[in-house]
């Protein structure tokens, strides 16, 4: 069990012993741990807009770089393109990390709704092992969406790129693509029931450790452990650094 790093579309760190986090509500923390399977949202069920957009550089520059194709031909890629770019986003699926070496304040903040959350720690390293090998997993670039270029010909690529205004997410991404398909190929424009998939994870290597949220109390703490020790997760559960007291 490892996923996928060596598609072009998928940048990787210098350093995959490098931290990442996943910061998450209880109801999320419980389901991994009792089913032992990491949920992949859809695209389009996630909360940014441009999720698997193209940039108004594309728009602008495709009659440019497509300057050898017919008009008729060019209109009618470009119609196709858009299109399937809409649709592909409800079967593109996504699980989203954070890389840093240290616990994040601003990323509790903006993924968990109270103290009775938690944040799973691992290395880039070991997510990758944890995970099968459908999934591809790398590090999302941020761009200029008014100027810059996301590059075409495969649908993976905008799905790697996000607006600079996320880039204190520093995201690493997991991702699955499940097209509906028939012995003719793709059966493009058919929707999607279902809100994303369930993945089986290993995980001994998914968790290093948990911390749990700042300010959270004793009992939410005993808790998380007594979930990890029936399930027979060894990990260690930690205090939150930004609970230390400051010294004068």
């Amino acid at each position: 069990m490892s996923a996928k790093t060596d598609h072009y579309c998928f940048p990787q760190p210098k350093n995959k012993k490098k931290f990442v986090w996943r910061y998450i509500d209880f109801t999320k923390f419980f389901s991994l741990i009792s089913t032992k399977t990491l949920f992949l949202s859809r695209a389009d069920r996630l909360d940014d807009p441009f999720e698997g957009s193209y940039s108004k550089a594309n728009i602008q520059l495709r009659s440019k770089v497509y300057k050898d194709i017919p008009k008729n031909a060019f209109d009618k890629m470009n119609e196709q393109m858009s299109s399937f770019a809409r649709w592909i986003r409800q079967w593109t699926f996504i699980n989203c990390w954070h890389m840093s070496d240290d616990e994040s304040a601003a990323m509790w903040r903006l993924y968990t709704k109270s103290n009775e959350a938690v944040a799973i720690q691992t290395t880039y390293e070991n997510l990758v092992k944890a995970l099968p090998e459908f999934v591809y997993v790398g590090l999302v670039e941020y761009i200029d969406y008014k100027k810059d270029w996301v590059p075409e010909g495969n649908s993976f690529y905008p799905f790697m790129h996000k607006r600079k205004s996320f880039a204190h997410e520093n995201e690493v991404r997991a991702i699955r693509q499940k097209y509906p398909t028939s012995k003719k190929g793709i059966l493009v424009g058919v929707q999607n029931d279902k809100d994303g998939e369930s993945v089986d994870v290993n995980l001994t290597l998914l968790i290093d450790k948990v911390y749990v949220a700042p300010t959270a109390s004793t009992w939410y703490r005993n808790l998380v452990e007594e979930v990890l020790k029936k399930y027979v997760i060894d990990k260690k559960v930690e205090l939150s650094n930004l609970d230390e007291k400051p010294v004068y």
